[in-house]
Formats: C-alpha cells, structure tokens, sequence
C-alpha cells in the first residue's frame, strides 16, 4: 500500500482517499513575473511524478497547480517594463510551459489563474470576518486574526509564543496582533484593484489559494504539496483561513489529509539565491543539458530530501542516463501490460509506495538494465522502457537520445562521459571473460581503464555493478 510522509502527522502514513479510487491534489504553482528555475523546476517534476504514479496505481485524480498572476513583484515588474499585467504575466506563462513540457511535465488538470478568482476570495474574507476570524483595519485593508485560531501552527510546529519571540515581523500599526497576516489589501495610487465591501483593493496571496483549492477541490480533499518552503507561513495560513472558514459550530473543517513538501536546491552544497550569484534559469541549465537529463537528475534524489546542483552531478546523470538509453538500443519492444508480481515490477512498485522513493525506483531500473544486457530480451526491454516510462523517462528511441548533441556534449569532460557510458558495459563482459579464462592481468588492466575513466566497478554475488568515482 502506498504510504506518503505527511508534513502535519512528521510520519510516513498509509494514504487513503477520501473518496474510494480518486485522488485531489492541489500544488501551489508559479508567480509569474520572471522565468522559473531550478527550485520550480524541481516543484514541476517532482508532482508530475507523484501524479503520474497514482494514475498508473489506478487512482483518478484530479491534479490543480495555481498560477499567480497578481502580488508586488508582478506590479513592480510591469511597471519596469513599461508594459501591462497582462502581457507580463502570459509572456511568462507561456515561457513555463514551455519549459516544463521540455521537461517532460504533464500539464495539470486544472491550473487557475488568482485574478479568476478574485469573487471567491471576497466571499470567503466575508465569511471569515463573520465568523471572528478576521477584522477590517483603519486603513482599508483587511487582516486574519490568528489568535482565533487555535490550531494555527500545527503544519509548522510553530507556536504563536515562539513566533512572536523569535520572528521578524513587519510592524503595522492597524494589526491587533503583529503575526496576523493580510488578506486584504487596500489600493495604492496606479496599482490594479477590485471593488469589495472594504474599499477598493487586491487580495492577499495566501487567501488565494485556499480559494481556488476549495473551488475545485471542495472544502477537504486528498493532497496539497508545495516547496518546503512554502511550509511556512504559506500553508500555515492557508489552513488557518480555509479550516476556519469552512468551519461549523466552531469545529474547524478538516482541510488537507496528506501535506508533501519537496526539499530545497542548493548549489554545489550553498543554498540558491540571486545575492550569492547561484541561481539558475531552466532556460540557462538547458543550454547545456539535455532536458531529460535535468529531470532524471531531479528524481534521482528523494523528493524530501536537498537537491545539490553542480556540473558534476549533472554530468553523473548524464551518464547514467545515457547507459540506461544504451541497454536498449537495437532492440524490439512489445506492447503489454505490466505483472505487477514480475520480480522487476514489484521492487519498482515497493519503492514507488514508500512515500515515492525514486532513487530506490531507478535502482531497479539499472539491474533491469544489466538484465536488458546479458539476455537482450524484449520483455525485459519492454518491462525497463515501461517503467521508466512511469517516471517520465526513455521516451525516446536510444538513436536519437545518443546522437544528441546538446551544449554539454560539446566539451571535452561531456564527450568522455557519453564515451565512458557507451563502453562500460561492454568492457565488464569483456573482463568477466577475461577472469572466466583465468587472464587476471588482463581482467585488471580493465578495471585499471575504468577507473581511469572515473568508473568503480563493485563485484558482489549478483555481479558486476558500477558506479561514478
């Protein structure tokens, strides 16, 4: 049985839907005032895998990322450009897409715009400020009150002691209490706005959210994921809002079963940010790698745990790519469906079930692979490109994956790789013979080879494995 590391219990639990077969799942998606990197990126990826795992374990789901289309930034943005919102934000959404489908991203289900939602929100302020969970301000805008709410801070682990303690909080005089937070507000001179019973303004960004996921969604539903950081103050306050507006006879509502946030990037083992000069475009990585090496890169990690980039790494994934492509090169493929009791298939779907672990998931596909070697078999072939195939991968004829030339393949250290990657396999055989004949200076002469090449072969009681030094 699937089991999901919930972000609210800190412990991997058995997922159960709420409604027998089908799954919810709301992602919180882009601002779209600029192009997405590495950390949208990885957000991309590693949902269209969790999607498209719970469709190939039979579920229909109903898969929601949200686009931003209106806070500071964006405004900020537009006006340096001397151009609208508008055009602003779909030249930007258009150039996400853009990159997410070279990454082999699936597109959502649903992706709602914030600025089609704006009736949505207002009704749910209302409703907030009704039930005492939300207070109008002096200065037209209007502020959650998180004190009313008595689970605030059960995502995080945060109390509202600590917080106070130990945050830095904006000083506004018009709150009653210094962490409660905007929902609304007021217009500024020149900025768009929206009529509402409080005066003339824009929402908030976490009320959009808890907006859009209840209007598609309903008021309780399956799965919401998101960077890890968005775990705080983002999801806080969504809770806060959407629990205590859906709430009755002053029992919150139930919002989320299952929270899943992704871990961090950082690069070559810094955090990303534009102040230490190490933040990436997808755009500038794709200039020089292939993009699905970029995506098996981000799922050869857990999507829990830190995603450390450096040219290195995705040199390593390079490769390690490229000999999954090599396995099946030549050979035919046969359409089938998959025994999930077939040895291969159920370690895959083990991993797969505990909380996504592809690392483990790609293993299997590399043993596979050695198998797709030594015996050239279709099944084998079929089963390997069918797998991998679940997590986005090998979808393309091995021809056209190796005769690829993208910007890494042109220098020297992305050539040996894709030598080296060509080679190996052929060269284990080789000195496995050479140890069968007893030729062992022979056998360690290609070791030797190997490693020079920056390959450890492993020997254990399965075989040969190998790995990068």
């Amino acid at each position: 049985m699937l089991k999901i590391y919930n972000t609210l219990a800190r412990e991997k639990q058995t997922f159960t839907p709420i409604v027998a077969g089908k799954v919810s799942m709301y992602v919180c998606g882009m601002t779209v005032y600029d192009y997405c990197h590495l950390g949208h990126a990885r957000v991309m990826v590693v949902f269209d895998m969790v999607s498209r795992w719970l469709r190939a374990s039979g579920y229909q789901v109903t898969y929601v990322r949200n686009v931003t289309d209106i806070d500071d930034k964006i405004i900020k943005r537009a006006n340096e450009n001397n151009e609208t919102i508008a055009q602003l934000t779909q030249r930007f959404i258009d150039a996400m897409d853009e990159d997410s489908a070279k990454l082999g991203v699936l597109r959502p289900d649903i992706e709602p715009k914030a600025t089609e939602f704006v009736g949505g929100m207002l009704t749910m302020i209302a409703t907030l400020i009704d039930k005492g969970f939300a207070y109008p301000a002096a200065n037209g805008d209007v502020f959650y009150s998180v004190s009313s709410f008595q689970g605030y801070g059960k995502l995080s682990g945060k109390s509202l002691e600590d917080l106070r303690a130990g945050e830095r909080v904006e000083v506004d005089t018009f709150k009653k209490d210094p962490m409660d937070f905007v929902l609304w507000k007021a217009a500024k001179p020149g900025e768009p706005s929206w009529d509402s019973p409080w005066g003339k303004g824009r929402p908030g960004w976490h009320i959009e959210c808890s907006a859009m996921s209840s209007h598609h969604l309903g008021q309780h539903f399956d799965i919401h994921g998101g960077g890890q950081d968005l775990q705080f103050p983002h999801h806080e306050n969504e809770i806060a809002q959407s629990e205590a507006a859906h709430s009755h006879d002053g029992k919150p509502c139930q919002m989320v079963n299952y929270w899943m946030h992704n871990g961090f990037v950082r690069v070559d083992d810094e955090k990303m940010s534009k102040s230490l000069g190490n933040f990436f475009t997808i755009r500038t990585v794709l200039e020089k790698y292939d993009a699905e090496v970029i995506r098996f890169f981000i799922l050869r990690a857990h999507y829990r745990s830190p995603l450390n980039y450096s040219d290195q790494h995705l040199n390593d994934a390079k490769l390690a790519l490229t000999r999954l492509y090599t396995a099946l090169r030549g050979l035919a493929f046969a359409d089938f469906t998959v025994d999930w009791q077939h040895p291969y298939a159920a370690r895959f779907k083990l991993a797969m079930d505990d909380d996504f672990n592809t690392p483990e998931a790609m293993a299997v596909l590399f043993d596979l692979a050695n198998e797709v070697n030594k015996t050239k078999s279709v099944e084998a072939a079929s089963l390997l490109k069918h797998l991998a195939g679940v997590l986005g991968l090998l979808s393309r004829d091995s021809d056209e994956f190796l005769q690829a030339k993208s910007g890494a393949a042109s220098n020297a250290v992305a050539s040996d790789v894709e030598a080296a990657a060509l080679n190996v396999d052929d060269l284990i055989t080789k000195r496995l013979e050479a140890k069968q004949a007893k030729n062992f200076a022979e056998a360690d002469r290609i070791r030797k080879e190997l490693a020079e090449a920056g390959i450890i072969l492993e020997d254990t009681p399965q075989g040969t494995t190998w790995r990068n030094a």
